[in-house]
């Protein structure tokens, strides 16, 4: 029982000298990769509860190296989870009015388009575009990830992403706005010769 206290006091010292000497690279990584700024201190907190609890286990032979293996699975860990919708979040479906039946075929319909209109605007991207922000978006690969993946920079990943996300962007704008007018022009016609 006596050693208790000494094993605490080893164990915070190899923290303190081995861990926190790290803390300014491992905030700047989780400011680059971490989309909310103001989580970032949450995060690193979490990342050192974990590590300190493994290390009571069994001290690593490279902290460093853990330390960072530890913050990536913690943020794998939590995109995964932010991911899963909880049914506890879920709110009272009765208190919503929602009927099942108010799927009417119309609304089935227009999803569909919107789906099949989205598929095609994926399409008419480049492979290598198209890839980038499947991976990127959809499987949710980290922008290193997608590089290590595909053999290219990250910064080719940055710009792949950037141009695809703007050219769906503008081709379902267009879309939204030829199926207004097209819309628009059913009412009239509907109005002048109904």
């Amino acid at each position: 029982m006596t050693d208790a206290p000494d094993q605490q006091t080893d164990l915070d010292h190899w923290f303190a000298t081995e861990i926190l000497p790290h803390e300014h690279v491992l905030t700047g990584h989780l400011t680059r990769v971490w989309k909310n700024r103001a989580e970032v201190p949450d995060l690193r907190h979490d990342i050192y509860i974990r590590v300190y609890e493994s290390a009571a286990r069994a001290i690593p032979a490279s902290p460093k190296s853990f330390l960072f293996a530890t913050a990536k699975n913690y943020l794998t860990d939590k995109r995964r989870r932010e991911r899963i919708v909880s049914i506890d979040y879920t709110p009272d479906f009765d208190a919503l009015n929602v009927l099942s039946d108010e799927l009417t075929p119309e609304r089935r319909l227009t999803a569909r388009q919107e789906l099949r209109h989205l598929s095609d605007a994926l399409d008419r991207l480049t492979d290598k575009c198209r890839t980038v922000i499947w991976l990127r978006r959809v499987e949710g690969l980290s922008q290193r990830e997608v590089a290590q993946r595909l053999g290219i920079a990250e910064t080719a990943v940055e710009s792949q992403v950037a141009r695809g996300m703007r050219t769906l962007q503008r081709r379902w704008a267009e879309r939204q706005i030829s199926g207004d007018l097209d819309s628009s022009l059913d009412t009239d016609h509907e109005k002048t010769h109904g």
